[in-house]
């Protein structure tokens, strides 16, 4: 597993397209927080948050993880080393897991940078250092989980097709899906008796709780079932393609 993990980080970062990902998701993160008109804007909201990077960073991450995971298995199709990959001592597991927690540090070093943001609003409030830290690490935690469930998605989704392309696009609209989809089916009128349970079934809801920095059980329980489901399925897609 560990040769699988080490391999994926080599190849990510070995490729221009891997910086280039890591650095629109920055990029994109930073204009929201910092330079966009808007609420979430830390130099014109007039207190000391960055709920902004926590309303945005799961929308990047929707294109992040797709970019990140879309050479996982199309590529090794494509180029016809999955079958040598097959063959290894490994189990199915272990070459998902080794794929799946590459992609999860890449997403984690993607993530580091924006530690910069929480310490210059905290040395921009007043007092200094007047940010609510329970709830900034909680949202943390949460886009991590966040981007282990997406990972896990964009590996399944690679595991699918030959094409890359093809890969992300199936990921990204998977993702959309599971993290505003079932919102929009529960505020469906003819659903309003189950609209909380339906609304359950997605990311958003999980996400949002995390973010307010309680983290509780229920919600990591919902992010690990998440990504083991995404993972039992591209096992049985690997699976099928030895059958």
């Amino acid at each position: 597993m560990f040769f699988i993990f080490k391999k994926e980080l080599v190849a990510f970062f070995s490729s221009l397209t891997g910086y280039i990902a890591v650095g629109v998701f920055l990029l994109l993160c930073s204009w929201f927080l910092w330079l966009s008109p808007n609420e979430f804007n830390v130099l014109n909201a007039g207190y000391a948050n960055i709920d902004g990077l926590f309303f945005v960073a799961p929308w990047a991450f929707l294109f992040l993880a797709p970019a990140i995971t879309m050479r996982s298995f199309a590529e090794e199709r494509k180029t016809g080393t999955i079958e040598m990959l097959l063959t290894h001592p490994l189990s199915d597991l272990q070459l998902i897991g080794g794929k799946l927690v590459a992609a999860v540090v890449v997403s984690a070093i993607a993530l580091l940078p924006t530690l910069l943001y929480v310490y210059t609003v905290a040395a921009l409030g007043n007092p200094v250092g007047n940010v609510d830290s329970g709830a900034t690490w909680g949202a943390l935690i949460g886009l991590v989980l966040l981007a282990a469930s997406y990972t896990a998605v964009g590996i399944f989704a690679s595991s699918l097709t030959d094409s890359q392309i093809a890969s992300f696009l199936i990921a990204a609209a998977m993702c959309f899906f599971l993290y505003v989809g079932f919102d929009g089916l529960a505020a469906l009128p003819y659903l309003k008796n189950i609209n909380s349970a339906v609304a359950a079934l997605g990311i958003n809801q999980h996400y949002l709780s995390i973010s307010r920095g309680v983290v509780e059980l229920h919600d990591m329980a919902y992010f690990a079932g998440l990504t083991a489901i995404f993972v039992a399925a591209a096992q049985l897609r690997l699976r099928a393609r030895m059958w």
